[in-house]
């Protein structure tokens, strides 16, 4: 195959993606916003987690909160779970790997927080463990994930929301993940500094 013709195919299946994700979550996307800057209103704070490449997303988001997205503003509170490997590490040396995340957000997340949870078709239990202890913290959850996340639907409750990519190609899902992290991150800095 030409090489410029694949690349062709390769933006147009991002770009279906990318249509399809709009149709069916563009509400969704609002809403979780409007729950992100209630809860920082409140002084709570959000919880970024996601498992191997969705760590780096998760640690996107943080950084967009903690830093600035597109212009200079006050830092808000934001706490990335993926990226302390001695912590991961630890907790992974004693067996616990499925706990990873659910041992610190049974430590530091408190009622009113959010968590905010990258998944792919591929996780090893760890999102699971996650929403489950963010529920004993009464935590609300924010779930990015695979269209394919039967088990992450089931435990959500009513006040969660979960945003399946409609895409079963893991780099059509992280392109729509990636796009939803930016539209967050502006809607949440326009609702509380206002527009630039």
């Amino acid at each position: 195959m030409d090489l410029d013709q694949h690349v062709i195919e390769l933006f147009h299946s991002s770009i279906d993606t990318t249509m399809r994700t709009l149709d069916e979550q563009s509400a969704r996307v609002s809403d979780c916003a409007m729950l992100m800057v209630q809860c920082l209103l409140s002084e709570n704070k959000i919880l970024c987690c996601g498992e191997a490449t969705n760590g780096a997303l998760a640690q996107v988001f943080s950084a967009h909160l903690l830093n600035r997205f597109d212009y200079e503003r006050p830092s808000l509170p934001a706490i990335n779970l993926s990226s302390d490997a001695t912590t991961i590490t630890a907790l992974s040396a004693d067996g616990n790997f499925k706990n990873i995340f659910g041992s610190q957000i049974r430590a530091l997340g408190q009622a009113g927080d959010i968590l905010f949870i990258i998944s792919n078709a591929n996780d090893s239990g760890t999102t699971l463990e996650a929403i489950k202890a963010a529920h004993d913290r009464e935590m609300v959850v924010i779930c990015l994930s695979h269209q394919q996340s039967s088990d992450i639907k089931a435990l959500l409750q009513p006040e969660d929301i979960e945003l399946p990519i409609p895409s079963d190609n893991n780099a059509r899902v992280m392109e729509s993940q990636l796009q939803i992290i930016n539209y967050l991150s502006e809607l949440i800095d326009q609702q509380l500094f206002g527009s630039h």
